[in-house]
């Protein structure tokens, strides 16, 4: 039933997405244009896909136990590394879509919620060197593995934090003056889905960013889409059917783009 619902989701989204042709934003099009659809090859793509061919092959037995809530993973449960990297973590295709929007924004801070084993993480901080980068995972086994990757990159402007989601993300948030990328992530309830977006509201600004991951995944996470996309402080939305980009820019016309990828 899931799959088939899925697939229909996916053919209607394929009918009614538009690509970079017939946009009459002049923001949304040069999104679109020069960083949606940038896939040319670049150098820290290779160094980073090279960090996920390793975990890809990584044979070793873990165990999972994850108060984050994650709905991808299965708590306390024996799990090979390379069954994780293979099924949990975001796909090449969109890690480098999250890469060139952090690159064209440059953020002073990104909060990624669901670290995992750290190589959407890598292609952040990588994109944009500067910023700040929070990164919250539930699991202490699976956070292990992603501080060896961020260190085998020699990366060290990463705040890894073990904790619950509920627990973590208000801290980061009260700590920040200002909410400029967040990647959200590992939890795909509609209810946990929404509250997070609520709790950034307070300190979005014109050119922060919100990006939700599988907003299909679900009857509650289409639900909870919906109802971000209709909030009073969104004025443009992107769905990339993977992927839903939420900007807040004041004077822009409220509009929702469906675009194909």
């Amino acid at each position: 039933m899931f799959n088939l619902r899925f697939a229909k989701d996916y053919l209607l989204h394929r009918l009614k997405a538009k690509t970079r042709h017939g946009l009459h934003s002049p923001f949304v099009y040069r999104l679109v244009d020069t960083v949606i659809y940038d896939y040319r090859a670049k150098k820290v793509y290779a160094e980073i896909e090279n960090i996920r061919e390793a975990l890809l092959n990584d044979d070793r037995v873990i165990i999972v136990n994850d108060p984050g809530a994650g709905s991808r993973v299965i708590n306390d449960r024996q799990r090979k590394i390379s069954a994780i990297a293979k099924n949990v973590l975001e796909p090449p295709k969109f890690a480098q879509l999250l890469y060139r929007l952090a690159a064209d924004m440059q953020p002073d801070n990104i909060i990624e919620l669901g670290t995992c084993l750290g190589i959407t993480t890598l292609y952040l901080q990588k994109a944009a060197p500067e910023a700040r980068v929070y990164t919250l995972e539930g699991s202490p086994e699976i956070a292990a593995i992603a501080k060896r990757d961020f260190a085998e990159a020699g990366l060290t402007n990463i705040n890894l934090i073990l904790d619950n989601f509920d627990n973590a993300l208000p801290e980061v948030i009260n700590e920040l003056k200002k909410i400029d990328f967040v990647f959200v992530d590992g939890n795909h309830q509609k209810e946990a889905t929404l509250k997070y977006f609520e709790w950034c509201l307070p300190k979005v600004h014109n050119d922060t960013l919100l990006i939700f991951d599988d907003i299909y995944w679900s009857e509650g996470m289409k639900e909870a889409w919906a109802e971000i996309k209709a909030h009073p402080q969104v004025t443009v939305t992107i769905n990339l059917f993977w992927v839903g980009l939420v900007y807040f820019r004041k004077g822009q016309v409220k509009e929702n783009f469906l675009i194909r990828v």
